[in-house]
């Protein structure tokens, strides 16, 4: 088992949770004011009778220990914390508490919990990590139960599985879209909250962490549920070594901010019983302050809470093989003594720097609910942020701004805010992090899909048992005039037009793209915009697809193959004015009439039309060019294709007017007149050498200011 020290003030807190001995094995868990504390050992076959009692002996870092022979795999075992009384204490000494760095959880038939040592063997047959270079990373936010459940093409034990995820028909799939990355929804053990319990209701997506170590076992096959000590975990980790094999990294979503056990009413399981002041934030009246809406959040100004990350981190990147983590409202794990964001935060910094945790992709939610909460473009440089301003300038301008041009004849802006989102958003990313900083989203696991998006001017989430209040209003959508299905076809027209804009704002944009499950085929929930609370048809996914479902497939699938053959539309490096930098894009901007971009081009609502070339400055890959025309009125406009020094010719690659492109004339010249449809997006590959010399900018340079951070 991993237990390695970990740099900066962490080393009197290695070797936590059971390390096996010459002897048996020994457990260690951290407590600063406990008074007792022992360790229980359970019967093999009942694991409600307690057949040993260990009394447990503290050092002088509040690190309790024990030894047994029989701390062995398969063992199952528990903590019984005594301790003072207060208003921030809640020892009860003879509850029986999950271990923190438990590797292995057992439910009993009264519903308890019971930590075991789990059997970690495993033969990964030499197979590497795949090592996908950033700005070669498409994301893929996936549920394991979710995406295959309802697969008819694999057997149905393996549905809704780790190993349905890993089969050869879903792995086909995946390789075929084109994306390099699967970002699984929590995967870390979970439980619903009480709440939803109360309504027969359940914690479907998972962020109810009730354990950092252990995987879900409801996500495993009932033969490794029922298959004894590591069956789970050797499944989760079969599933990891064949998508590594086919080229697929792993990223899991992590939910440390909080923990299942809820506000001060909530299911005492664990960290709670062994020392709540170490590790929740509360007031001195023992209050919970809650930065994550959850009902308790994680002190991390405490070494032990930063540690127990730490270890969590280094056991699923090495042990469990994983590519990356993706941090669940992680302005929380930034919080100091104060409970303000601090971008130096040690866990932050110790996170980047820990040996045992480089090469490892690191994705930040850059926010919480807290006061001062939203922190998108403040992390420290090596991590990866989602970018919500990328995903509303887009949703903006496809939808809201269609809604604005019928309803009150205009737009409310023009092109410029969307095209500085395009090109990498400069402006919100520090020159250092370049525009892989940035990831873009259109939609995540919460909010509309992409087909509700063009399809719901309104949530409607009463199926949530809240009274339609759950769930956020401002969701930018637009339905185009009937809300929710219609046989209307040029509502429903101008639905699937929106999808692939959106698709192509998301997949020819610089920085990474996450692409959420299902939206590369129209995948709806039917308006429910936090579907959390649903394990069923609502949000499995349907793989009895209809004709323009398979189209939208498809035209995914081709912009992911341009993205992977265009370096010019993935930079690693922002652009500067005058200068070439490796691994940028150079930028030159035009308009409709195909010359340099003016103030009012950029700003006006009316002159909704922008033409950029880009061009690669070669570090790894070969020159590349391509020309990107964005049209952002419902009406068609004449576009002069631009001239520009070196380049001969442009070849159509794209047309999103279009779901086939293959009957339309693909070649034009420089000074050509060309007819672009409405509300649309086009690109060309340009053809020629790159001119002598830097070239005009990079992206942001050029693009004009704007005010949205």
């Amino acid at each position: 088992m991993l237990h390695a020290d970990a740099p900066g003030p962490y080393g009197h807190l290695g070797h936590l949770g059971v390390t096996p001995t010459a002897h048996g094995g020994r457990l260690r868990v951290y407590s600063r004011h406990a008074t007792r504390m022992e360790l229980c050992l359970f019967d093999p076959d009942d694991p409600n009778w307690v057949t040993e009692a260990v009394e447990m002996r503290p050092n002088r870092h509040h690190v309790w220990s024990a030894e047994h022979p029989d701390l062995r795999v398969g063992a199952r075992y528990s903590i019984r914390v005594d301790g003072p009384d207060g208003p921030t204490h809640a020892f009860d000494p003879h509850r029986h508490l999950i271990d923190p760095y438990a590797r292995g959880l057992a439910r009993t038939s009264s519903g308890e919990w019971r930590s075991y040592v789990q059997n970690d063997d495993f033969d990964w047959g030499g197979v590497p990590k795949p090592g996908i270079p950033l700005d070669h990373t498409v994301i893929y936010e996936a549920h394991v139960k979710g995406l295959t459940k309802l697969n008819p093409a694999m057997p149905e034990e393996l549905r809704g599985t780790y190993a349905g995820l890993a089969h050869p028909t879903t792995i086909a799939y995946l390789k075929d879209l084109g994306v390099t990355t699967v970002q699984l929804l929590p995967v870390h053990q979970s439980i619903s909250e009480q709440r939803l319990i109360k309504q027969s209701l359940t914690n479907y997506w998972g962020y109810n962490t009730l354990n950092f170590f252990t995987p879900h076992a409801a996500y495993a096959t009932r033969h490794a549920q029922f298959g004894g000590t590591g069956a789970v975990l050797r499944e989760f980790k079969g599933m990891v070594r064949l998508l590594h094999e086919a080229g697929l990294e792993v990223v899991l979503d992590v939910v440390y901010n909080h923990t299942a056990e809820e506000g001060l009413d909530g299911p005492t399981s664990s960290l709670r019983g062994i020392d709540n002041a170490s590790y929740y934030r509360h007031t001195a009246d023992g209050e919970y302050i809650d930065t994550t809406g959850c009902g308790n959040t994680v002190d991390f100004s405490r070494p032990a809470a930063q540690r127990l990350v730490l270890d969590s981190l280094r056991y699923w990147a090495n042990e469990v093989q994983v590519d990356g983590f993706r941090f669940d409202l992680m302005a929380t794990l930034g919080r100091d003594r104060h409970a303000q964001y601090d971008p130096s935060h040690p866990l932050l910094q110790a996170i980047l720097d820990d040996p045992a945790l480089q090469g490892v992709k690191m994705i930040a939610e850059p926010w919480d609910v807290g006061l001062g909460g939203w922190q998108v473009g403040n992390f420290p440089a090596g991590y990866s942020e989602w970018n919500d301003g990328f995903r509303d300038r887009a949703r903006n301008f496809w939808l809201t701004d269609a809604a604005a041009g019928r309803h009150a004849g205009s737009a409310p802006e023009g092109i410029g805010s969307l095209a500085r989102r395009m090109t990498g958003s400069a402006h919100v990313f520090a020159a250092e992090r370049g525009p892989l900083a940035s990831i873009n989203f259109i939609t995540a696991h919460d909010g509309f899909t992409l087909a509700d998006l063009t399809a719901y001017d309104y949530k409607h989430n009463l199926g949530n048992g809240e009274s339609n209040r759950d769930g956020t209003d401002n969701n930018r959508s637009y339905s185009f005039g009937v809300e929710g299905p219609t046989d209307d076809q040029r509502v429903v027209a101008d639905r699937r037009k929106a999808m692939r804009n959106l698709m192509g704002t998301l997949l020819l944009s610089a920085g990474i793209p996450m692409i959420t499950a299902g939206d590369e085929w129209g995948r709806t929930q039917r308006g429910n915009n936090n579907a959390y609370c649903h394990d069923s048809e609502l949000t499995w996914h349907s793989w009895d697809r209809a004709g323009w479902q398979e189209d939208l497939q498809r035209v995914t699938a081709r912009l992911l193959a341009l993205r992977r053959a265009n370096p010019a539309l993935r930079p690693v490096r922002y652009g500067k004015w005058g200068e070439t930098v490796p691994s940028a894009t150079q930028m030159d901007w035009y308009n409709k009439e195909g010359r340099s971009m003016t103030m009012l081009d950029w700003d006006s609502p009316s002159e909704r039309t922008l033409q950029y070339l880009a061009a690669s400055t070669p570090e790894f890959e070969e020159f590349n060019r391509v020309l990107l025309i964005v049209h952002g009125l419902e009406e068609s406009v004449e576009v002069t294709l631009p001239s520009h020094v070196g380049v001969t010719g442009y070849t159509l690659l794209w047309d999103s007017s279009h779901d086939d492109i293959s009957g339309i004339e693909p070649s034009h010249v420089p000074g050509e007149r060309l007819r672009v449809g409405p509300a649309s997006m086009l690109l060309f590959r340009a053809h020629g050498g790159p001119a002598a010399g830097p070239g005009s900018g990079g992206p942001g340079v050029e693009s004009p200011a704007d005010g949205d951070g």
